[in-house]
Formats: structure tokens, sequence, C-alpha cells
């Protein structure tokens, strides 16, 4: 399948796939998979960037491959790694056969077939493919530094075999929660987009394609409810896919409207962490469903 021809393509592609987005992400998505940029993609957790990485690979199609950072992240781990028990059998069957010539074995032992692999270098070797690099800012800050290559020229260099260039470069989605800054080097490279939080309309239209089977009159007073309690003071907002989990929760039980009991019994699928739950709770989210209903 071709890249999408215009922005209303890319919105239409999106919303095949189940994302509902915006016309300036869109935008930022169109120009991105037609200029060739990376996309880089901040906001807070649960606002749907790694959705997207999903829905583009499951609708251009190709394949996703994902690169989920975390403290300690190194190039072994995220590009390719030598595979040391194969050289040293190589070394010995070398060995064994008398054929110790130092210069041809250390040739020997770099060849391609004992290297392993991983996301990075597998991003850009075999068919097309949508490179997700989740949670960039769980990574050390170090390992920014070896991404430039990739992201500017789409390759890796090896320094025992040489460098490896993408034939068709992948895709490429970041996304941060901003836990830290990205180093400026980074964010240069590629075309930046803050995803924020769905207006009612629009998590109105999400509701409707990934809760298709919940009443309107329900799913307009889940998003009225959402969007009030995203105004309050809590650790951890409720995201786009709490706000679903909730609508198929409420569906589940049956429920045609917000009522009190219904509320405070499913609070653990809205909220996760027990403080937010009893902030809640009770009085507060009495308050909400009168302030709901009252429109």
């Amino acid at each position: 399948m071709s890249l999408p021809a215009s922005v209303a393509e890319t919105q239409a592609l999106l919303g095949a796939g189940g994302y509902v987005a915006d016309r300036a992400l869109a935008t930022t998505i169109h120009l991105a998979l037609t200029m060739g940029r990376p996309l880089f993609l901040e906001g807070e957790p649960g606002t749907g960037k790694t959705e997207i990485a999903k829905v583009l690979a499951a609708k251009l199609p190709r394949r996703l491959v994902r690169l989920q950072c975390y403290d300690g992240l190194d190039i072994s781990s995220a590009a390719y790694e030598w595979n040391h028990a194969r050289q040293l059998m190589a070394i010995r069957l070398a060995e064994a056969a008398g054929d110790v010539d130092p210069a041809a074995l250390d040739r020997g032992i770099y060849d391609r077939k004992f290297l392993q692999p991983r996301p990075l270098l597998d991003a850009l070797e075999g068919s097309p493919a949508v490179l997700l690099i989740d949670e960039l800012d769980r990574a050390d800050e170090p390992f920014e530094a070896f991404l430039l290559e990739i992201l500017a020229d789409f390759q890796v260099t090896i320094p025992e075999l040489g460098t490896v260039k993408a034939a068709t470069p992948p895709v490429v989605i970041i996304t941060s929660n901003r836990t830290r800054e990205v180093h400026d080097a980074v964010r240069r490279r590629c075309l930046y987009h803050w995803v924020d939080y769905p207006d009612a309309s629009r998590e109105r239209a999400i509701l409707k394609l990934r809760a298709p089977g919940l009443p309107e009159a329900l799913s307009a007073q889940v998003v009225a409810f959402v969007q009030k309690l995203r105004d309050g003071d809590y650790f951890k907002l409720p995201g786009v896919a709490e706000t679903i989990d909730w609508a198929q929760a409420l569906a589940a039980l049956d429920a045609k409207a917000l009522e009190q009991g219904v509320v405070d019994e499913t609070l653990g699928v809205l909220l996760k962490y027990q403080d937010d739950i009893a902030k809640l709770k009770g009085e507060e989210a009495a308050r909400l469903i009168a302030e709901v209903r009252a429109g």
C-alpha cells in the first residue's frame, strides 16, 4: 500500500485503524510520512502516542518493530550483539582443524552470521517496518547519542562489519512521557507533536469506535465525567485507554447511566492509585455525577 497522499487520507487511514486524530496531529503524521522524517510524540501517559505506531503498522501495512526503552538500555539490547558462544565455537573448531591464521580467524569470527540483530538493526533490514522507540525518556541520556545516526541517515555503523543502511527507511515513531527532557539533538532530527488529552467531542468519537455497544447517553456521561475529573488534582489522571476500559466495564455491568454506587465500585478501572480513588470516592464522585447530569 502506498503512503496516504493528503492529510485527509492520513486522517482516514488512522480512523480506519480505530484512531481518532484531530487535524493538527494528522497533518504532522502526514508530513512525517511524506518527508521521510522521524516523528517525536510527547505527552502525558495514556494519550494514545504508542497506539499511533500500532495503527500505522497495521494500516500501511508494515512490520511493527518496537524498542521499549528503560533505564540501562544499551547498544547490545537495542541494536545488535555478537553471538559470543558461536564465535568461541568457531575458534575452537578452527584450532582443532589446524587453521590458526590469526588474521583470517579474526575476520572469520566477525562474519555476519555471528551477528544477532536487535530491534534497531532489525527495523533497518528486511521488509519495510514501523520502528517504535517507546518511552525514550526512560532510557539514559547517553543512549540518545547512538540514535542520532539512525534518525539522520537510517543506518547503523558496526565497527567490525561496516555500515548497515536501510534499503527502505522505516517509519520512525519516538514517544516520550516527559519524565525527563530529551536532548535537542534528537528533537532537531524529528518532526514534533504534543499529544494532549482529547476534547469531549473527540473522546466521544473514540468511544463510538472502541466501545460501539455503549448506549449513547452513557457514553456522553462517561466522557463528561472523565473530562471534569482531568481538571482535578490527582496523582495520575486517566488517559484515553482508561476511559475506554471504564466504558466497557460499565457496559459489562449493564449500566444505563452513571450512578453513585456503580461509579464508586468501578473506580479501580479508571484510576490506578489508592490515594486518587480515596479522594474521588463518595462525595466528590457524587458532585461530579451531579454536574454531569446538570449538563
